[in-house]
Order: C-alpha cells, then structure tokens, then sequence
C-alpha cells in the first residue's frame, strides 16, 4: 500500500513537471520575436554571424514574425504582392540595439501597407574589431539573397524591393543589388561607411548600378562616412560633414564619434515625418551652394527640386532626363524635424564705389512674430547696377510675410561706416515658389543699422 501510494506520487510529480516544461516551451514560442541584445562584453569577445529577419506588417506591427530561413512561404504574415523594405543595420561596436529601430519601424508601417523586414546581423556585426564585420557584410548579403529568391519564387518582384542600409548596412545592400544586376526596385544608403571602403572597385561597395535608383545620405564624409557619389543621387546636407547641433570636441564623449554618422538616420525618419519637406539643391559642390549659383528651382521643372529622404524617389524620372548622376546640397536646423527655410534675396544696389559686406535678414508675420536667417555668412560684393543673390535660411517658415528687416554690416570694428543704396530689393520663397515674391524700391541701409519696412507684392515676370 505505500509502494502503491508513493508511486502514485511520482507519476503526479512527474505529469506536473511535464506540463510546467510544456507551459514554459509554450511560453516561449509565443513570445515575439526581437532584435538580438548583447553589450559590450559580447564586442570584446567576439561573436559569430548569426542573421535572422524579423517580419512586420499593418497585421503584425507590435508583435514581429521570424521568417524561416529555408521557407520563408511558411509566414503568417507574408505578403509577396506588397511592397518589401528591408532595413539593414551597420557595425555595432556595443552591441546595443540600434536607437533609432523602433521609430524606424513605426513611421515605415504608417507610410504604406508594407512587408518591412529587419535584418538583425548584430551578432556578426558587435565586434571591437571593425574588419571582422566588414568581412561579414558579403555573407550576410548571400544570406539576403536566399531570402529574396524564395520570396521571388512565391511571386514577388524585383521592383517592388526596397533596400535601407545605414553604414556597414548600406554596403550589404549594394552587394544584395549587385547579385540581381541592379534590378533592385531602390536602395536608401544612409551615411555608407567609408573605413576599408574609400578608394575600392565599385563591386566591392555600393554603387549607383546596384538598383534601379539608388538614393544616398552622406553626413560624416570626413569621418566614418564616405566622402565621393555613390548613388544615383547623392545628399549633403551641410556640405556633408559637421552637422549643427553634433558635439565639436571629444570631451563630448561617444555622442562625438556618432553624431554627424547617426543624423544621415535622423534626417531620413524626419522625411516620414511629413512635418516639412526637405529640399536639396542639385550642385557641383557645398561652396557653389553657398555661393547661390544652385538655388533655382525652376531650372528643374516640371518636377523641381529633388526632396531628401523617403520620397526622394518622385525625383527619379527627372534624373532619367539628365541621365546622369546628381548631388545636392542644403542646410538643416540642428534638431527634428531639421527642416530649413530657404528665401532668396535677390538686391540691385546703385553705389558708385564697390562694397562688400554681409546682409541680415529678419521676417516678421502679422502676429508679430519675428524669424532671423541663420546663413548668409559668405561675404558679398555688391556692385553698381549688378544684382547680387542672397540664400536666407529660416529655422521657421512663415506663410504672410507683414515685415521684413535687414542690417547691413562691413564687420570692421573701426573706421568709416558704410551705406549700401538699394535700387531694388526681391525677396523669393525657395520652398515654396507658388507665393507672391515681395519686392522694395529705393531705399538705403546704414551699416550696423536696422531698417525695418512693409514690402509690396513684385509685379509679374519671369525670373
């Protein structure tokens, strides 16, 4: 009888026992999948490559589905008639997931009715040693490339393939490109990684032959980025290099080295954002930009200037009609949304005697409220009879214009004061070229005084 009773002990011991592992296992598998976590101690050590792709779309955009490697058709969620953006992330020397991902991920799905697909390579990609994930980035892509032609083989499309690389990312999907001879529907390079990439063979990094449009985002070109064209065509904001609002020196700590590299992201998730367009100049450089030789719009109808970010491809027909490759160049705010409203100020002055200096200009609207333009820092030459054109950038836009405000200044601290005679004032909005130019005749600026004035609508003509 105790035998008996003490079996029967054992058995409940042991259903109970089963049905706990039963439960944990069950618990486990309907957990979501997520982006591998690892630290820092994972980067000292090292790491084997390991990709897996998480799958979101509208059906599943809090809870992501891991596509089987040898039978992606499997998925729930999967739908080869939509769509399909891939979003590849770079090196990962702590192994934290990237910062941006979540936002990434949330203003993709509220773009369109998507597949969006992150691929997480973090384990490949956290490494202190930065020449073992660039050599990850070829097998990664081959990996990519199995994925695609199983979805390829259940109906999906080349052109409806849509690539997001940000550095080492950027790179993987040049190569994804290259093994579909640049049939790739588009590829989004954001800031691609110049280290071990400066001065390769086109095959060996991205390349504007990679898909049918290639789009690219430089913001570190003198650091971690990539300096020269890449793409079908290529953004600089801020001539590419330092971005306002980054730390300037290394005491900043981290935030320094990542800065100028991350705000190629930032700036992309801005253009899903619709807050503002951001509108680039098509340019030979950053100087001539700044020296207002590119801030004609109109010279690019009928699709005007190109917008950075994720509908920069509205711009791809224009550039089949130049056939060949463009860079662009503009300047941003130092924070979200980025966006910086450019106004063309375009003056005749009648001085007999040539004077350089800069112009200030403010904006007000009928509420009062006052805008100062934060460019114009190259000097000007102002001539007799000559128009000179000044690029104003404004942090804020204002629709109504009541008053407009300018100083003129020489910047000397001693000596004679200046005055600039004015035949003619135009003032233009770059952003917006459907508004009313507002003109100003006959008038003179004292230097370093303020002269504050109602303008009038200009009257029609071509410009």
């Amino acid at each position: 009888m105790l035998h008996s009773t003490f079996l029967r002990f054992c058995m409940l011991k042991l259903c109970f026992f089963i049905c706990l592992v039963y439960w944990v296992e069950s618990d486990e598998e309907e957990k979501c999948p997520e982006f591998t976590g690892l630290n820092i101690g994972f980067a000292l050590s090292g790491t084997e490559l390991q990709v897996q792709l998480l799958l979101y779309t509208r059906e599943n955009q809090n809870c992501s589905e891991r596509l089987i490697e040898h039978n992606v058709t499997a998925s729930k969620y999967l739908n080869t008639s939509k769509k399909t953006v891939f979003v590849i992330h770079g090196y990962r020397p702590t192994g934290s997931q990237p910062a941006w991902l979540g936002e990434m991920k949330e203003l993709l799905l509220s773009s369109g009715d998507i597949n969006l697909i992150i691929v997480d390579w973090n384990r490949g990609a956290t490494t202190v040693i930065y020449m073992t994930a660039v050599d990850n980035c070829r097998k990664v892509a081959e990996i990519l490339k199995n994925y695609v032609d199983q979805m390829l083989e259940a109906g999906a499309s080349l052109d409806s393939m849509y690539m997001i690389g940000v550095s080492l990312g950027a790179h993987i999907a040049g190569f994804v490109g290259q093994k579909y001879k640049g049939k790739l529907g588009r590829i989004t390079g954001l800031d691609p990684a110049g280290p071990l990439f400066t001065g390769v063979l086109p095959e060996d990094r991205l390349d504007r032959t990679d898909a049918q449009f290639v789009d690219v985002i430089h913001t570190d070109a003198n650091a971690l980025g990539f300096r020269k064209p890449l793409g079908s065509i290529d953004f600089y904001p801020n001539g590419g290099m330092d971005q306002p609002g980054c730390p300037q020196t290394v005491f900043s700590g981290f935030q320094y080295f990542k800065c100028d590299h991350q705000r190629s992201v930032f700036l992309f998730l801005s253009s899903l954002k619709k807050r503002c367009n951001i509108i680039a100049y098509p340019c030979a450089s950053y100087l001539d930009y700044k020296r207002r030789k590119c801030d004609d719009c109109e010279a690019f109808q009928p699709l005007s200037c190109p917008v950075l970010g994720y509908y920069a491809d509205s711009w791809k027909n224009q550039l089949n009609l130049r056939n060949s490759p463009t860079k662009a160049f503009f300047d941003t705010s130092d924070k979200d949304p980025f966006c910086m409203y450019n106004y063309l100020l375009d003056i005749t002055t009648w001085n007999k005697s040539i004077r350089r200096g800069f112009i200030k200009v403010k904006i007000i609207d009928y509420a009062g409220n006052i805008v100062e333009s934060q460019m114009n820092r190259e000097v000007t030459t102002f001539q007799q009879y000559k128009r000179v054109k000044i690029l104003a950038g404004f942090y804020q836009d204002f629709e109504k214009i009541s008053k407009i405000s300018l100083t003129f200044s020489t910047k000397t601290l001693v000596g004679q004061k200046y005055k600039l005679n004015i035949l003619q004032m135009r003032l233009k909005a770059l952003n917006n070229p459907e508004r009313l130019q507002l003109c100003r005749y006959d008038f003179v600026l004292m230097e370093n005084t303020e002269l504050t004035f109602k303008p009038i609508p200009c009257p029609e003509r071509n410009t």
